[in-house]
């Protein structure tokens, strides 16, 4: 009677043996707990940079003399800058900006180097989209030192005059759409979008795995339902609770932090509601591939950490490698982050969400068919 009551190496070595045989049987257990690590280590360490450089610029370039090509040449070499077009008008520069396509914007005016030969201190305006400030602080910071290493390097013999100590020419530097760097106007809309992934997938990757779990998995299949109705009939639901948090957290974000709202309400709506689907096929996926609730969560986590990390929300976009640009490309978090960001900030119309808008579409479509393939082999 006493060996029931008194401490028990043999009895705690069982104990561990057999949790040991359990994580070997749940390999999907075992893969969370050395994968989400990994990812982890890989994603911070070489992913992660709070300093971008290399970032996307146009530049208008009316000047053709040798100054103006000087200075062009400065920031081509320079870290900070990758110049990916030249625009041919203000307006094709301004699209290009509102849109996302570029970074910065560097205007040259046409009659930059006479006037710098004369001593008059030409204009450089310098346009940046700042609605992520962290990504334009670097760059901007930089741009004084090097305008003038490249300008003052001829500043030599009959050129001496130049180097004032105002500096050769007038630096202009617009920062837009959030000229005053204000964080909450990057992270608080930015929100509205993690927010909806992390409770959409979470959700409904709990629906048929709970289904199963209950014992009423067998009364749906057995029903004269196609794959496809169950799977709209599932996620239709979640559909007002996402429109319900985004009404509040826009609501927060407007009269508790000042948020702008330029852009078109309507229009917010509807990108919302493509990017909520796809968020609830996802959720819906998983759950037709997860054996138990449990499972299902860990994929959710497995999804949800390179989503909240790759897609511009913690850190920079354009300031991580392209591997990683190329893997947050893939999510629709990143585009719909870009989306947000431009219609409260920026107001852009469906012109300019459409190009991000249709990944996102594009993203759900095809997790919904791998949902409805695996819907009928969900009992197996």
């Amino acid at each position: 009677m006493t060996n029931g009551r008194g401490f028990s190496f043999q009895r705690l070595w069982a104990i561990v043996v057999k949790e040991f045989i359990q994580m070997r049987r749940d390999r999907l257990t075992f893969a969370m707990m050395i994968g989400i690590p990994l990812i982890q280590l890989i994603l911070f360490s070489f992913a992660i940079n709070t300093d971008p450089k290399h970032l996307s610029a146009a530049v208008l370039l009316a000047d053709r003399g040798p100054q103006g090509r000087a200075l062009l040449s400065a920031l081509k070499n320079s870290s900070y800058f990758q110049f990916v077009r030249q625009v041919q008008t203000e307006s094709e520069a301004h699209d290009a900006l509102a849109r996302g396509e570029v970074q910065f914007l560097i205007n040259i005016p046409e009659s930059f180097t006479r006037d710098l030969l004369r001593g008059d201190r030409p204009t450089l305006l310098v346009e940046a989209d700042a609605t992520d400030p962290g990504a334009t602080g670097g760059p901007l910071g930089a741009l004084p030192s090097i305008i003038n290493a490249a300008l003052l390097n001829d500043a030599k013999g009959v050129l001496d005059y130049l180097a004032t100590a105002d500096g050769p020419i007038d630096l202009r530097v617009h920062a837009k759409y959030n000229p005053e760097a204000i964080t909450q106007y990057t992270i608080v809309p930015g929100l509205l979008g993690v927010v909806l992934t992390m409770t959409m997938v979470m959700i409904t990757s709990l629906a048929i795995t709970r289904e199963r779990e209950s014992g009423t998995m067998e009364n749906l299949l057995s029903m004269p339902t196609r794959p496809l109705e169950v799977m709209i009939g599932k996620i239709v639901p979640y559909i007002l609770v996402g429109y319900i948090q985004m009404a509040l957290i826009l609501a927060v974000s407007h009269y508790m932090f000042h948020v702008p709202m330029l852009g078109n309400i309507f229009l917010m709506m509807c990108v919302t509601l493509v990017f909520i689907a796809a968020s609830l096929a996802v959720g819906v996926t998983f759950s037709t591939l997860a054996q138990n609730q449990r499972q299902a969560m860990q994929m959710t986590m497995f999804f949800f950490l390179p989503s909240i990390l790759l897609s511009g929300f913690m850190f920079p976009f354009r300031g991580m490698p392209e591997w990683a640009q190329a893997i947050g490309e893939i999510l629709p978090l990143t585009h719909f982050l870009r989306l947000v960001r431009g219609i409260l900030l920026k107001g852009n119309g469906l012109e300019d969400v459409i190009r991000q808008l249709w990944q996102i579409a594009l993203f759900g479509v095809v997790v919904l068919i791998i949902a409805v393939l695996r819907y009928r082999k969900t009992l197996d």
